[in-house]
């Protein structure tokens, strides 16, 4: 992974990002294995976004896609300058990650998306869902 890296830094953190309709527990046994495998101080989150998992919002409370995502920017806001996190999107998690990456470039090391939307850079983000 260090290898796929710009700039020498290397990623401190991975980040899964759920899908809709779900929450941080649903990476549950990917996070388990990578935390095993990861004794090298690499750290892995999985944050329920807005109005997932134990985040005890509704969703009609949620007023904006980036409210949706803002605990996924939230991680990336607290990360100390100059460490980058690894991103990791699968479903409409896509879209949170390409969020954070265009807000955070500085902050992803690495933004993968796993059986995800993935925006284009002509279109706007919401593109993709209306394709569907």
């Amino acid at each position: 992974m260090e290898a796929a890296l710009d700039s020498g830094a290397k990623a401190k953190h991975i980040i899964l990002v759920h899908g809709v309709c779900h929450g941080g527990w649903s990476w549950y046994k990917v996070a388990a294995g990578l935390r095993s495998a990861a004794g090298h101080g690499c750290r892995v989150h999985a944050p329920d976004l807005a109005a997932s998992g134990t985040d005890d919002r509704r969703l009609p409370e949620v007023a904006t896609f980036s409210e949706y995502t803002g605990p996924l920017l939230d991680v990336l806001r607290s990360l100390p300058a100059g460490e980058k996190a690894v991103l990791v999107g699968h479903s409409l998690g896509g879209l949170s990650v390409a969020l954070a990456s265009e807000m955070f470039p500085d902050k992803v090391a690495v933004a993968a998306f796993l059986s995800a939307y993935m925006p284009d850079c002509a279109s706007p983000p919401s593109h993709v869902l209306i394709q569907v």
